[in-house]
């Protein structure tokens, strides 16, 4: 299978599930099709950004670092992956994605550190950013398409 769809799933499940360990991680994706070594579990990893946060129950679980607002390849590739369409109506942006996709997607709004972006709701094949304007929309969706098509 692809990187980038490993990686895509990486995210998903990450975002699903409280994963502590690289064979948790591993065992989910074999699970769901992606047979994986740890050596490609550890690359994953330190390619997505990924970080340990502690949980209420006292555990750590694997998440995205959000004080890394670096906009990297990686994030562009699996952003190029992921987008189906990009279009906007008043102050919100409407990404679609393949189905599971969206959080990359969303991460890739969250990278890019726009100002005028309120914020930014990822479920399962949508991505919904709400800007200050409309101009801010339709300045949202020339970047991102900028980013795919370039």
């Amino acid at each position: 299978m692809p990187r980038s769809a490993r990686q895509i799933k990486i995210l998903e499940l990450i975002g699903r599930h409280d994963l502590e360990t690289q064979d948790e991680l591993a065992g989910a994706l074999v699970k769901a099709g992606f047979p994986v070594t740890q050596a490609t579990i550890s690359r994953d990893i330190k390619e997505l950004g990924l970080v340990k946060i502690s949980v209420p129950d006292g555990r750590q679980k694997y998440a995205r670092d959000y004080t890394d607002t670096s906009v990297s390849g990686k994030v562009v590739a699996l952003f190029r992956q992921a987008a189906v369409s990009i279009d906007y109506a008043l102050n919100t942006v409407v990404i679609k994605t393949l189905s599971g996709s969206a959080n990359s997607a969303g991460l890739m709004v969250d990278r890019i550190e726009n100002p005028q972006v309120l914020g930014c709701v990822a479920g399962d094949d949508t991505v919904l950013v709400i800007t200050k304007s409309e101009a801010a929309a339709k300045k949202m969706v020339e970047t991102l398409n900028k980013i795919i098509y370039s």
